[in-house]
């Protein structure tokens, strides 16, 4: 089932369940080697998943749950290894959206839920995105209307160090207030610990083009001349970026432009997550 978070739309089963959760993969053409989120309502099924709960787990837990934050830990034996991608951590968050905490309850058990697109694809904002996407492939959408925070959630891995494996709505200076200095994951390597880490990924059909500069976007639009481009303006802030990205892309893919241009957003921790998904979507 396709259910609404505050960040995306997940697509949700039994995250205890070998069989049901590899029913995702199949609806979403997802590869194997990338692992899912699992969702969780309480403290308690967090227990049912994990090893080990440090006290920097705890800490992070008290300041952002629910919310929009992931955290990888040490996982326990009956945590499938097809959630896992086969490695020794999972990826649990309990989601702030009432309903989507109103239906694990009611599930009573953890749901893993990555999102509710076919994979490397826009990650949807409304029920009418995942319908477009999953239409025939998936059992069930709960629509409770679009998701306000529209990116998906910072993944944390906590280990020595605390860790970002994908930067989201909750920014490295916002950690950094609760846990002292964070890292930034670089290139990864061996199995991957969290979704969101593929070269390819949140990608509109219609090509995108990022740049730095006002000056490479003027090149960039010469040497698309003769095209059907749609240059988009920043938006103001991370927050409405966020609320808006995906949305907005699905719009133009509907609307037959040849190419999508955007100068990227300043490098600071605040935009990451929106440069994050910009990069990725951009990707070839």
């Amino acid at each position: 089932m396709a259910f609404p978070t505050e960040t995306v739309y997940g697509l949700g089963a039994n995250a205890l369940d070998e069989e049901a959760v590899r029913k995702i993969f199949v609806a979403k053409g997802r590869p194997s080697t990338n692992p899912v989120i699992v969702h969780v309502a309480s403290l308690q099924q967090v227990q049912q998943l994990v090893a080990d709960w440090p006290a920097v787990a705890d800490q992070l837990a008290r300041k952002f749950w629910p919310g929009p934050l992931t955290l990888v830990l040490p996982k326990r034996n009956n945590v499938p290894d097809v959630v896992t991608a086969g490695g020794p951590t999972v990826a649990i968050r309990w989601p702030r959206h009432a309903t989507a905490c109103a239906l694990i309850a009611s599930a009573g058990v953890p749901l893993a839920a990555p999102s509710a697109n076919r994979s490397t694809e826009l990650s949807p904002t409304t029920a009418v995105h995942v319908f477009a996407s999953l239409n025939g492939r998936i059992d069930a959408i709960l629509d409770d209307g679009p998701c306000l925070g529209g990116i998906e959630s910072t993944v944390v891995e906590i280990g020595e160090r605390v860790r970002i494996l994908r930067p989201g709505l909750i920014s490295a200076c916002e950690l950094e207030e609760v846990v002292g200095q964070v890292e930034l994951l670089g290139q990864v390597e061996g199995v991957a610990k969290s979704p969101g880490q593929m070269l390819k990924h949140y990608s509109p059909r219609t090509p995108l083009h990022v740049v730095e500069s006002v000056e490479e976007l003027a090149e960039l639009l010469a040497s698309l001349a003769g095209l059907r481009v749609k240059v988009l303006p920043m938006w103001a802030s991370p927050n409405e970026a966020a609320n808006r990205l995906y949305a907005t892309l699905h719009e133009l893919d509907s609307q037959g432009f040849d190419r999508i241009a955007l100068q990227l957003p300043p490098d600071t921790p605040e935009w990451a997550g929106i440069r994050d998904r910009l990069r990725r979507a951009s990707s070839e």
